[in-house]
């Protein structure tokens, strides 16, 4: 059993972190019908600031966010503007125009970093904890339990801004019918844009956590995305909880397969779990039948 629970365990430490990133990819299509393909470039961007604050300015990687997210949320905020003159079809040509803007994304990162594979540096990273009761001994890195933890604070600062503040509840009437808010007074686009803005800092908070475990190009991006959007379709379109739980569920069955089985077919039954979902309940685990109302 000993290989299961370090899969459970790894699971649920990187699971959280991929909650942290697909959460701002679902609250773009709750909120704008906006499914954002570029969500996985923003992830990547977000790494290589973290490594241009860690290499050249020396800034620790978690203090650093203090500087990304900032950033990146304004970029997210102007990147909001190019969709404010897209009425009709919003949803199919968002896919073209976030693809064309992961493309551009994509081409300054190579021309900047080339396309060698860098990774973040930090003690953390490379310092372990040894975990009693397995035989042979299981090392955590720390920077798996930091990440999680990072997810933790993040993900209940959103849930507290979109459950507990006149903010949330101005955007989750905007998600349930986008013609009422704007009759009632609510500012639907402006409200789109700050949300566009989170989804992007949060992408680039997410970008740290998986910059510091895994070695990165702007050529990552295009597997990444892969999963963030079945992580979506998994836990349902516009669901911050079912991305949560479609995330910890996805990562804890890919790690488990990796470790008692090969880890060649992990990302296989990843994809292979969606499609049974699919199958079964085609608005995924928590998403509604009904369209959300214009």
């Amino acid at each position: 059993m000993g290989p299961v629970i370090e899969g459970i365990i790894l699971g649920v430490l990187t699971g959280g972190v991929y909650a942290l990133m697909s959460s701002g990819l679902t609250l773009l299509f709750g909120v704008m019908d906006i499914i954002n393909i570029g969500q996985g470039i923003l992830v990547i961007l977000g790494a290589y600031l973290s490594y241009v604050l860690e290499q050249h300015l020396h800034i620790d990687l978690f203090p650093g966010l203090l500087i990304t997210m900032p950033v990146m949320f304004f970029l997210g905020w102007l990147i909001s503007f190019v969709f404010r003159p897209i009425k009709r079809d919003r949803m199919m040509l968002s896919v073209l125009v976030t693809f064309g803007i992961a493309l551009i994304i994509e081409g300054v990162l190579n021309l900047i970093f080339t396309a060698n594979i860098v990774s973040l540096q930090a003690w953390y990273i490379t310092a372990s904890i040894p975990l009693p009761g397995f035989s042979p001994p299981f090392y955590l890195p720390y920077i798996y339990v930091f990440g999680f933890a990072l997810a933790v604070v993040l993900l209940a600062g959103l849930y507290i801004l979109v459950y507990r503040t006149d903010f949330g509840r101005s955007l989750r009437a905007s998600m349930q019918n986008r013609t009422a808010a704007e009759l009632v007074g609510i500012d639907v686009e402006g409200i789109s844009s700050i949300t566009f803005g989170i989804g992007v800092a949060l992408a680039a908070a997410g970008g740290m956590a998986f910059g510091a475990t895994n070695g990165f190009d702007a050529n990552s991006a295009y597997d990444l995305i892969s999963r963030l959007l079945a992580i979506i379709v998994f836990g349902g379109m516009g669901s911050l909880s079912g991305a949560l739980i479609a995330s910890v569920s996805m990562l804890v069955i890919e790690d488990v397969v990796a470790q008692i089985w090969d880890p060649h077919w992990a990302t296989l039954v990843f994809f292979v779990l969606l499609v049974i979902i699919l199958v079964l309940r085609p608005q995924g685990l928590l998403g509604k039948v009904e369209g959300r109302k214009q």
